[in-house]
């Protein structure tokens, strides 16, 4: 059965191994979750498993949002999303899924929303070389030449230009679980996680974890 859930990055700390090797590590208060919906090939086309997170008011919810709960008798939960799995086997609506779902060692494939940068300059964003600041130079932090003159005499969608930078979907994969602590749901990852603190993450099995 696959392993996953949503949890929220608390920040990141220090951690010492048996050999007195110091591990950097993210603090993640992962679960539990409720299982809300299980998806399958023959009724929607692919097999997955929608889960919530985070109890919240009914009040905060809209109608659509309080129907999906109220349709199985399940306390509201602000946060919903969808795992993709191979069987939805062994999944049952209702079903509380919590950290100890992982064990130390397990790899991880950790996702979450990456922090705002506002608009950024050419080399900040795209990691341009700037010009040379000395001997007359204007050119310093410009984008540089953008396209040919009269051949192809316009500008190509893609160009790595100025923009809005950050709040991106990211993914960072096969971190290792340094510690579980059931008691408290809190999941302790090697390196650093996408996001600022208190940002939503999904946590799930590694897809390219070597065997």
């Amino acid at each position: 059965m696959e392993k996953f859930i949503l949890g929220k990055k608390l920040g990141m700390t220090q951690v010492f191994t048996d050999d007195g090797l110091v591990v950097p590590v993210t603090v993640i208060e992962a679960g539990p979750v409720t299982v809300v919906q299980t998806k399958t090939n023959e009724t929607d086309g692919y097999t997955a498993v929608k889960v919530g997170y985070e109890d919240v008011k009914e009040k905060a919810l809209n109608k659509p949002e309080r129907g999906v709960f109220a349709k199985h008798k399940l306390t509201p939960k602000r946060y919903l999303r969808e795992f993709r799995v191979s069987n939805t086997e062994g999944f049952e609506i209702g079903q509380e899924i919590k950290v100890d779902v992982f064990e130390e060692g397990d790899k991880v494939d950790v996702t979450g929303t990456s922090k705002g940068k506002g608009f950024a300059g050419a080399i900040k964003r795209h990691g341009y070389s700037r010009g040379r600041e000395t001997h007359g130079s204007h050119y310093h932090r410009g984008v540089g030449a953008l396209s040919g003159c009269a051949d192809p005499g316009k500008v190509f969608k893609g160009r790595k230009l100025p923009g809005h930078m950050g709040v991106e979907r990211v993914t960072v994969q096969n971190l290792n679980v340094v510690k579980v602590d059931s008691e408290r749901n809190l999941l302790l990852v090697k390196g650093a996680v996408p996001g600022a603190r208190g940002g939503l993450l999904m946590i799930k099995g590694a897809v390219k974890a070597s065997k």
